[in-house]
């Protein structure tokens, strides 16, 4: 079998498994969002939190609570990591120095996993299994939590209510991530991932020497850090270590962990907005961008350019043997086109077009499915730009779900487009104007620019991934790619919610003849376009300076 037949039959395959899973979970969502019961265990914990599951919250109440189980978050994960070599497991590693754990702590609760240090030579199994993890799931549910709430804002009227936070947040830790993540785990561990809480052991012989490797919690953590759009790798290697993806049958179940939710969210949408109709289009709309993205990487990763890729079948380089181009290319699409930022391979490694694919997928805003929760609501943000865009040329007020979007729905839509970039290209122009910075990178020239502002670009959008080259592991990078998380985390957050109490408060508009279909292709169609127009006049001029002056040049 052709390289090139066997990445389209397993791109084939994941579609046929999201296809099969996306009404079943879409609409299980939906029903977990909508429930007044609550289960005996999730009481519990209301009760330990002090919080009353069944007052409703007002945007600036939600946002509260989103900021204030964040901030508790990111120092308890920071407080864990500083007194790490006090703590029993911590398999005789030091605590973690302050600008490091500032950064990891911000990573995590962000939603990011940036990871600045190597997780197999710095973190114990406290420390991965009680801090890391732990946040793998309840980011997660937060950013889900952040988008229900949205959701809510269309489909209610004359009310600025937005639900319970602290409900959404453990219904969807309990309901959603914990089933999926324990059945997910022993999937895993069947395909060959370890699971254990075993020390440092060495392993074999080589050139004389040997290695030593932890082992740890590995499959359970795995899960999680796919399931929830996370990403920290328990290994250095990430997802391309063998202790964590052992072959190819776990490498499409890791991507098809990481895509199912953020896909079946458009179902969830659409159910609780009363259309689901509505839902497809938004699918449609992630699914033309996604199955774009991937034909093109594999495409340019597949092209040959000299004897060297004739024989390796294409660009190999940074690569695992037992993933092949197909799978690799699969992989780093669906990671950076949502906010995952797991790995499979050495994306600095990519050729200069196929690094460029993973560097726009981020700049896009991750929506394409996006990240659980963050990739939902930064597509119907679009829809919103586009639903106006579409009301300037026909001269008429702009309507979305029954909702008018005026003045002040369009300034919270045009803040929240405007923070990531903002983020990304200041903080990579700082770099290059400081001395200290730009001696991080490892090459020069239009890949050392890449390596800079692929790093921004991915903390910023809550990625986590990285352009390897670059030595981040400074008190420069902690510090500002952790900054540049926590507020290209949280600060959207506070214009979605603004957004959402806007829209709940309205009456709604009936539909007329003049009303534009949002179910339709035709809207499908502009909101790619939008999306497009909007990255390209964004950050075209840095990818010119980077990818794609390195992919012209080879």
């Amino acid at each position: 079998m052709s390289p090139v037949l066997a990445g389209a039959l397993q791109l084939l395959a994941l579609v046929v498994a999201l296809g099969l899973s996306y009404r079943p979970l879409g609409d299980h969502m939906a029903r977990v969002y909508s429930s007044e019961k609550h289960y005996k265990p999730e009481k519990w914990i209301y009760k330990a939190i002090g919080a009353n599951p069944n007052v409703e919250m007002r945007w600036p109440a939600y946002l509260r609570g989103v900021l204030a189980f964040s901030a508790v978050s990111v120092l308890f994960l920071y407080l864990l990591q500083r007194v790490q070599g006090s703590l029993p497991g911590s398999l005789g590693f030091v605590s973690i120095d302050p600008d490091q754990a500032f950064n990891t702590a911000a990573s995590f609760v962000a939603n990011t996993n940036w990871q600045s240090y190597y997780g197999e030579q710095a973190m114990g199994h406290v420390v991965q299994t009680g801090g890391l993890a732990v946040q793998n799931f309840v980011s997660a549910a937060v950013g889900i939590a952040v988008a229900v709430a949205l959701v809510r804002g269309f489909a209610r009227s004359r009310t600025g209510e937005l639900g319970n936070f602290w409900a959404d947040l453990v219904r969807g830790t309990v309901r959603i991530l914990l089933p999926i993540a324990v059945i997910g785990a022993l999937v895993l561990v069947a395909c060959g991932a370890i699971q254990n809480f075993a020390g440092i052991h060495e392993v074999g012989q080589f050139m004389g020497g040997s290695q030593q490797w932890n082992g740890g919690a590995v499959a359970s953590q795995e899960v999680i850090k796919e399931l929830g759009t996370n990403g920290g790798g328990y290994f250095n290697a990430n997802s391309a270590h063998p202790f964590e993806n052992p072959n190819g049958l776990s490498n499409l179940f890791e991507i098809y962990l990481i895509l199912v939710i953020p896909f079946a969210l458009t179902r969830t949408f659409g159910r609780m907005v009363g259309s689901l109709k509505q839902g497809y289009a938004i699918l449609a709309t992630m699914a033309t961008i996604w199955v774009g993205f991937t034909a093109l990487m594999m495409w340019t990763e597949f092209a040959h350019h000299g004897p060297a890729f004739d024989l390796a079948g294409g660009a190999m380089e940074g690569k695992e043997t037992r993933f092949g181009i197909g799978g690799s290319s699969i992989f780093a699409v669906a990671t950076t086109l949502t906010s995952t930022g797991a790995v499979n391979s050495f994306h600095s490694s990519y050729t200069g077009f196929g690094g460029g694919i993973t560097m726009l997928g981020m700049q896009l805003g991750e929506i394409a499915p996006g990240g659980v929760g963050s990739g939902l609501y930064g597509m119907l943000i679009m829809a919103v730009i586009a639903v106006f865009i579409a009301g300037l040329m026909v001269g008429r007020t702009p309507e979305y779900l029954g909702k008018k979007i005026g003045t002040r729905e369009i300034k919270f839509a045009a803040c929240y487009i405007l923070i990531t970039p903002a983020l990304v290209l200041c903080f990579t122009a700082a770099s290059f104007v400081l001395d200290t910075p730009s001696h991080s990178m490892t090459n020069s020239g239009a890949h050392g620019f890449s390596e800079i502002l692929y790093a921004y670009t991915s903390g910023a959008n809550n990625n986590g991934s990285a352009f390897a080259g670059l030595n981040a592991d400074t008190q420069w990078f902690n510090s500002t790619i952790g900054i540049a998380m926590l507020l290209g985390r949280f600060l959207p957050m506070v214009f979605v919610l603004a957004l959402a109490g806007s829209l709940a408060e309205q009456t709604p508009v009936p539909e007329t003849a003049g009303t534009l279909r949002t179910e339709k292709p035709l809207f499908t169609g502009l909101l790619v376009g939008t999306i497009m127009i909007i990255t390209g006049l964004t950050y075209f001029p840095a990818l010119a300076l980077g990818p794609l002056a390195e992919g012209l040049a080879a």
